[in-house]
């Protein structure tokens, strides 16, 4: 059998063998209490509910009506006890809606949907209400991802199954324990946008899936649409780039997307979540995600609704250890380090891992060395050793011709850095910055065109 994938990349410890083999277990917060973000991708959204409000699991508490943005729900059915600000993953804050669970079965679930009779726009309508966003780290809102635009034909869908992140393992045990799941949500999903195809893009050290897929796939009917794409194990093997690239042979070009490569990627979680919208008529209102490392005593994979306080599920579900040094929301290469675990788990929180000393392998930056490594692992093929001169010169135009902004921050360069240069912290730090730019143009932009058409309707 053959192995697709990229060029670059690395090979940090898998770590897999921790949490793989526990099921997912369904988990509540000892106190009955969650704290639900009102912004979890996309357009920043407005809390439509009240302290003292008895809201129902499902009910929306928080919207926009953008086009980007993504509808918050109820995770518990209780009543609104705060609407405040508070701290978030990656030392964050942000407005939350803090909800006192009841004991009660009661839902408020959309109406059950046929994806396959549906229109376009009514199937579209469902993704959006139910609030679904990238469940693989961005969190984008998934119905403009399902909306590519005019003259961008999608043949092609891919299901990201690499999950190439060190520690994580809820993608595997979500495709092993319920496939047809998967499946069902993948085969909607190339419904939606008129694909030919959908492929489920699979690392081989979760080779042991295939048949189970494959079985799952034919069990379904859709084998004539549906396959499975061995790729090799390797980091950032799930990043979009990575993946067209491995599974279809296809570049996505600088700045742009995969929809500029004929296809549409969507994670195996959100795959799920789709599923769920249609045939239960469930918003995204629970989140799996995988607790592991060095410092974790007891490594699980765990579903619980969203806006627990992971804090609160310590130590009734699982338990750390004394050597704990660092915390991360997400994985040991793209996760944020965060100062404890009084943060909510959200839509798009695939792990939270607990490392010790060793692996968090703090060390001080040095200086660069021009050794070139850094070039030869990036798996978008830019030149991080120059884009970081470029930062340090704050020659911030220049660090964008060097490919800034097409950074995807997967790490690889830092990880294989023998002079331990902050690469992605300076990167992220310099995007901010071109970030802070636009936006200045964009105020003086409106500013001077709301100054003209003053003076033009006072003449």
């Amino acid at each position: 059998m053959k192995f697709k994938t990229f060029k670059g990349g690395i090979y940090p410890p898998e770590h897999k063998e921790m949490a793989e083999n526990f099921p997912i277990e369904n988990v509540f917060p000892a106190t009955k209490m969650v704290s639900i973000p009102v912004t979890q991708g996309g357009a920043p959204n407005q809390p439509i509910v009240n302290v003292g409000d008895r809201v129902i699991r499902g009910q929306i508490i928080a919207k926009n009506d953008a086009f980007m943005s993504a509808p918050v729900h109820s995770s518990v059915t209780g009543t609104v006890k705060k609407i405040e600000v508070r701290p978030l993953a990656a030392n964050q804050d942000g407005l939350c809606i803090t909800i006192q669970a009841e004991d009660s079965d009661e839902t408020s679930f959309l109406p059950v949907l046929d994806p396959f009779t549906c229109t376009k726009q009514e199937a579209l309508a469902r993704v959006k209400e139910a609030g679904i966003v990238g469940m693989g780290g961005a969190a984008f809102p998934t119905h403009v991802k399902l909306s590519p635009p005019p003259g961008k034909v999608i043949d092609c869908v891919i299901a990201n199954a690499a999950e190439c992140e060190p520690y994580l393992t809820i993608d595997y045990r979500t495709m092993k324990e319920t496939p047809e799941t998967v499946i069902d949500g993948l085969a909607i999903v190339v419904h939606i946008v008129g694909a030919q195809t959908g492929i489920i893009g699979l690392e081989d050290n979760k080779i042991d899936l295939l048949p189970i897929l494959t079985d799952a796939i034919d069990k379904a009917g859709f084998s004539d649409k549906l396959g499975v794409c061995m790729v090799k194990t390797k980091y950032p093997q799930g990043g979009e780039k990575s993946l067209v690239k491995a599974v279809l042979n296809r570049e996505i070009p600088a700045g742009g997307l995969p929809a500029d490569a004929g296809c549409v990627i969507s994670n195996v979680g959100t795959l799920c979540a789709i599923s769920e919208a249609f045939r239960l008529g469930k918003p995204l209102i629970d989140r799996g995600f995988t607790v592991s490392g060095g410092a974790c005593e007891t490594p699980k994979n765990l579903k619980a609704p969203i806006g627990t306080i992971v804090s609160d599920l310590i130590p009734s579900v699982f338990n750390t250890k004394p050597e704990l040094t660092k915390i991360l929301s997400g994985g040991p290469m793209m996760g944020f380090a965060c100062a404890n675990t009084n943060f909510p788990v959200v839509k798009n929180t695939s792990g939270i891992t607990f490392l010790n000393n060793k692996e968090a392998d703090i060390k001080e930056e040095g200086q660069c060395i021009g050794c070139g490594k850094c070039i030869g692992v990036c798996p978008i093929r830019l030149t991080p050793v120059m884009i970081v001169r470029s930062l340090k010169a704050e020659n911030i135009e220049e660090a964008k011709k060097f490919g800034l902004m097409d950074c995807i921050e997967c790490g690889s360069c830092a990880y294989t850095c023998p002079a331990n240069v902050k690469f992605v912290q300076r990167f992220r730090m310099g995007k901010g910055i071109v970030r802070a730019q636009m936006a200045a143009a964009r105020a003086k932009a409106e500013a001077e065109k709301a100054k003209a058409e003053a003076e033009k309707g006072g003449k």
